[in-house]
């Protein structure tokens, strides 16, 4: 049985024309490539602007009651380029009537967002000589706005596995009434994943413009390592963290079928990339370390009451009070008579009194300590559990860095250890522990 392959290729990827004959090289290259997942044209360049962007200032303009027909004809004339430069024939012209059209007639946001992705998909399918495939025909959600899994799964497979090659706009679905719905933004890699699913590919290749996943933020450590192979597990606790290449819920429909991910570069398609799956090669030596995120941001609440520990549900109620505030806990250390609480910052600050008030009224503590400009830093990897002395030779690295530690917290799996240190202590601690955890 022949193998097949979805590919998704990002904004950065299709954002000219000669970036569009780069991933047409790729796709040509690999017969397995059958099923592409398309972006809207990124930025060309550092002060460009994407057209999706330029998409939603056309909705703005148009609700605002302003004339929109000037930001529409510069994406007009940036798909004309394009379409030139492809020597491709293509009318783009009954495209954006189509969209202005709807525009004057007070579409929600969702309709011209989708039609970065849509366009782009269409020119790029007429330029492969493949068949194009609208989302919106086999991507579905419910009322609510959460992903129809039966429905999506079962549509797109019957759809698709009937053709040998199609292109898909990534991003959107439809709702059912029939009108347009986007995923977040960076939704294009979820799409990827659910197409990947539907086909039960072998495998799903997400081309971008770097060589994979970093094991640290090159703002801040020079040259970090690229993660070669990292599982499922690994990549949520540091997507969680902020470091991903990959919109964080696309792990899941690729996850519960056990198909696996590559981020690629379309800059460098020689180069291996990342492999994302369930478990590591067996043929590969296990490291201690995979990676290192944070975020900065972070408040500990501090709650101290004596006997505490004998008190039933003190815990529960606690984190209740957030809850019902709407400000969810982030990680929640506790001791004997005493239990912190950290949460965003901006979340916090907008119920701080509500919130303080009734830990004061309900749980009648001794004590509260509110401790702000707090980062968080995960150390993750899977090989933790079995390395004796990981922990020691993190705490040691932070010492003498002259970090000092606020908080410590490790998930029960022991997948990864995070920390607590000041924000002025962030980019000082992310250096310190990836050059004695990762770079030796």
């Amino acid at each position: 049985m022949n193998r097949i392959i979805t590919a998704k290729f990002g904004g950065t990827s299709l954002a000219d024309a000669s970036q569009i004959r780069k991933a047409a090289a790729i796709i040509k290259s690999n017969p397995e490539r059958r099923y592409v997942v398309a972006s809207a044209p990124g930025k060309r360049f550092s002060d460009d602007m994407k057209i999706t962007d330029m998409l939603y200032t056309c909705h703005k303009e148009s609700i605002e009651g302003k004339d929109f027909s000037e930001t529409l004809k510069k994406i007009t004339e940036r798909y004309a380029g394009i379409i030139r430069e492809l020597g491709i024939d293509f009318d783009i012209d009954s495209e954006m009537n189509a969209i202005a059209e709807n525009l004057k007639n007070g579409t929600s946001a969702d309709y011209p967002a989708s039609r970065g992705e849509y366009i782009n998909s269409k020119i790029i399918a007429k330029f492969l000589g493949w068949e194009f495939v609208d989302a919106s025909e086999i991507i579905f959600f419910t009322d609510n706005g959460t992903l129809n899994e039966a429905k999506t799964f079962s549509t797109a497979e019957e759809r698709l596995l009937a053709l040998e090659y199609a292109v898909i706009p990534g991003f959107y679905g439809s709702l059912p009434d029939g009108s347009i719905k986007t995923f977040s933004r960076g939704g294009s890699d979820v799409t990827g994943s659910i197409i990947a699913r539907s086909v039960n590919a072998d495998l799903y290749e997400n081309w971008t413009d770097v060589s994979g996943m970093l094991s640290a933020d090159p703002r801040i450590v020079k040259s970090p390592k690229t993660i070669e192979n990292i599982t499922y597990t690994e990549l949520r606790e540091l997507s969680y963290m902020g470091a991903s290449v990959l919109h964080e819920d696309a792990v899941f429909p690729v996850r519960k079928a056990g198909i696996p991910i590559n981020i690629r570069n379309t800059n460098s398609p020689d180069d291996n990339g990342t492999m994302i799956a369930a478990s590591l090669p067996k043929d590969i030596k296990r490291r201690a370390v995979t990676g290192i995120a944070g975020r900065k941001g972070f408040t500990s609440i501090r709650v101290e009451k004596s006997m505490m520990n004998g008190e039933t549900g003190f815990g529960a109620k606690l984190l209740y009070i957030f809850a019902d505030n709407g400000v969810p806990f982030e990680h929640c250390p506790t001791g004997i008579d005493t239990i912190s609480v950290i949460v965003n910052t901006a979340m916090f600050e907008s119920k701080r009194e509500i919130i303080l008030r009734l830990i004061k009224n309900d749980l009648n503590p001794d004590y509260i300590t509110i401790e702000k400009n707090l980062s968080a830093i995960a150390v993750v990897g899977e090989g933790m559990v079995s390395t004796k002395g990981t922990a020691a030779k993190l705490f040691r690295a932070l010492a003498d860095a002259g970090v000092n530690v606020r908080m410590i917290d490790q998930g029960s799996d022991e997948l990864n250890i995070i920390v607590g240190v000041d924000d002025d202590d962030y980019e000082k601690s992310i250096c310190a522990l990836y050059d004695a955890m990762i770079k030796e």
